[in-house]
């Protein structure tokens, strides 16, 4: 799943993206309202946690934007207002959750994940593919019956794998969906992670290396 972060004070932008990696989840963070909805606008965004005050670009203003642009995408806002009026305001401008600040971590993460699982998508709630099964809302993977424990990253970069249907991921592309726009994109992460999950996969092996191309199931 990937978010956006868009949040002006650094401090809490940089506690909750760290604290959403930490969770398996791909983060970038963007610090004012315009910088906010260029991101967004590049698509590719699960859900957007949007503070509502915002400089450069009111959260209001990106928020109705991100709506009608990017229906795909989830809005979680934030909030330091707490009259009832402006969580039926927010609601109205598009956005799909409201959350006040001060708040605790956990429900923010609840959340979050509640809100990535209502993104449409065109795939089975279950990927199956050559015994291996995994199923992203339980965060559980198996091979032919045998439970299979892996790490965050290694769990995204399987359920990317395996929602491509057999066709081809690039380094590149795993790297977008499963990290985060700072990683450095001439990193071996993801070789290095496809390594050991094929390791915790076992033989015969189900991961092809697509010379020059990326990786398949």
């Amino acid at each position: 799943m990937r978010v956006l972060v868009a949040e002006d004070e650094r401090r809490v932008a940089d506690a909750i993206g760290r604290g959403l990696r930490r969770e398996g989840l791909g983060v970038d963070v963007a610090f004012d309202g315009l910088s906010a909805l260029l991101k967004a606008r590049a698509g590719g965004y699960d859900v957007l946690v949007l503070d509502r005050n915002l400089p450069e670009l009111h959260g209001d203003e990106v928020c109705r934007t991100v709506a009608e642009e990017q229906p795909g995408t989830r809005i979680l806002m934030l909030t330091a207002l707490g009259e009832t009026e402006d969580l039926v305001e927010g609601l109205a401008l598009g956005a799909d959750d409201y959350l006040r600040k001060p708040f605790a971590f956990a429900e923010l993460v609840a959340r979050v994940i509640a809100l990535g699982r209502r993104v449409p998508r065109e795939r089975p709630p279950v990927l199956e593919r050559r015994g291996v099964r995994l199923d992203p809302a339980r965060h559980e993977a198996s091979r032919a019956g045998r439970e299979l424990r892996l790490t965050p990253k290694e769990f995204g970069v399987l359920e990317t794998l395996l929602a491509a249907g057999g066709d081809t991921v690039s380094a590149d592309e795993l790297l977008r969906r499963v990290w985060d726009e700072n990683i450095d994109p001439v990193t071996n992460t993801a070789r290095m992670t496809v390594m050991t999950l094929r390791r915790k996969l076992g033989p015969p092996p189900v991961i092809e290396t697509v010379k020059g191309a990326g990786y398949r199931v």
